[in-house]
């Protein structure tokens, strides 16, 4: 019965993805409705992860009416024009730092125009920086202090092997980044340079390609105090959890969990910048972070639920036919995240859905940190905002899908950064665990 249940789930995945955005949560919920007719107990719903994501976005929308987004994005273009003969490197640089400050990669939309045009004044084909920008944008949740995904892994493995919170963002962040790096110089040599692409030739004869320029933004006048207060919270988070590692212990027995400590500060955050920058909170809900953050949340709802109702109710089966492969082969698990994540279109649904099988099946705590980074392939189907947005922002028509779904700029740079970012992270977790 275990393989019909599974097609089911599969199913409905694949249904998810053919609705697209936050289609692919009512698409999950649809089928634990299916699976509890067939006699299956409706698995834990992930508040945990669900309620972090909400507050993190709460806090990243009331920062981006008061402008603290257009700041970074200024900031951000002032970085990428410093050097734009270097905007492949340059480019996933920024939107990896700033998902991995945010929690979120969708800060990444505001600089991907300004990637675009940088390298188009340059010469060089956009598709380069673009592909490697988006993809370092994914990857870097996973290395992201308040980033849902991060936060449910590191109590999971603070819980069952008592890897600090700390030690895992020593591994997360330097194997991710540098993987990212390496991966921008194969980029590189990517695709035909412009002046011997037929499309962006054909297109620049039509009139079709446009140079706009800097980007003309506004800065309000507390956009700088909201991007401030927003650091100074990641900080208080970063050192509270570290207060309340067994680990580190300094405060034992705490009222607030990691989770609850998170969603409280970022919260708290919000109301700051409301206060601090004096906006009007009717506009959060207007913000293009707040519309995308809580679309991430419904999805994550649908799909971790169902994941956790299928995996629930086959545990055991799952233990007997996994555990001595995992046990032989622990990259194994970097592969299976990695085809999840295809199809969950969420790093923490995905971490949420198969982390606990995986745990209690006996994997290797260095294979668990190590394989997390394969959370984040949601770059195999060209169908992730991030990923559109970056098609669209290119008007050379280098940054194209071709025809045959697969054949996309993005699907080998994510490939070699998130295989690097494992790799790495076996070699690195070896040493600091």
């Amino acid at each position: 019965m275990i393989w019909v249940h599974l097609l089911i789930v599969l199913f409905f995945i694949y249904l998810g993805t053919r609705l697209g955005g936050i289609g692919i949560g009512f698409a999950g919920g649809l089928g634990v409705v299916v699976l509890a007719l067939m006699g299956l107990k409706p698995g834990p719903i992930p508040f945990d992860v669900i309620s972090i994501i909400m507050s993190v976005i709460m806090a990243i929308a009331a920062m981006q009416v008061a402008g603290g987004m257009d700041y970074l994005v200024k900031l951000a273009e002032k970085i990428l024009r410093s050097h734009p003969k270097h905007i492949t490197y340059l480019a996933p640089a920024v939107t990896y730092w700033m998902t991995l400050l945010a929690g979120t990669g969708h800060t990444a939309f505001s600089t991907l125009p300004v990637i675009a045009e940088v390298a188009k004044e340059q010469g060089i084909r956009p598709s380069r920086p673009l592909s490697i920008a988006t993809v370092a944008s994914q990857i870097a949740i996973t290395a992201s202090p308040i980033s849902a995904a991060v936060v449910f892994l590191a109590g999971e493995l603070e819980k069952k092997f008592g890897i600090g919170y700390l030690e895992l963002l020593a591994i997360w962040i330097p194997t991710t980044f540098i993987a990212c790096m390496i991966t921008a110089f194969f980029c590189n040599f990517m695709g035909k340079d412009l002046d011997k692409d037929e499309v962006y030739q054909d297109r620049l004869a039509k009139g079709l390609i446009h140079k706009r320029g800097e980007l003309q933004l506004e800065i309000k006048p507390h956009a700088k105090r909201s991007v401030l207060i927003f650091l100074a919270a990641i900080i208080a988070v970063m050192t509270y959890a570290t207060l309340i590692s067994n680990n580190i212990g300094i405060i034992k027995d705490p009222i607030l969990s990691r989770d609850n400590a998170i969603i409280s500060f970022m919260l708290g955050t919000a109301a700051l910048i409301v206060m601090l920058c004096k906006i009007d909170t009717s506009k959060i809900t207007n913000a293009a972070t707040f519309k995308s953050g809580m679309s991430a949340a419904i999805c994550v709802m649908g799909v971790a639920w169902l994941g956790n109702t299928f995996v629930g109710a086959h545990i055991e089966g799952i233990k007997a036919a996994s555990s001595g492969l995992l046990n032989n082969y622990p990259w194994m698990l970097a592969v299976v995240l990695f085809i999840a994540a295809t199809l969950l279109y969420s790093q923490a649904a995905t971490a949420k859905a198969l982390y606990p099988a995986a745990l209690a099946l006996g994997v290797s705590p260095i294979a668990a940190v190590a394989s997390f980074a394969a959370v984040s392939a949601l770059f195999v189907l060209p169908t992730y905002p991030t990923l559109l947005a970056a098609v669209e922002m290119d008007d050379t028509g280098s940054t194209r899908i071709g025809k045959f779904v697969f054949n996309h700029p993005f699907l080998l740079p994510g490939v070699i950064a998130i295989s690097l970012s494992v790799a790495l992270g076996f070699i690195w977790a070896g040493v600091v665990l």
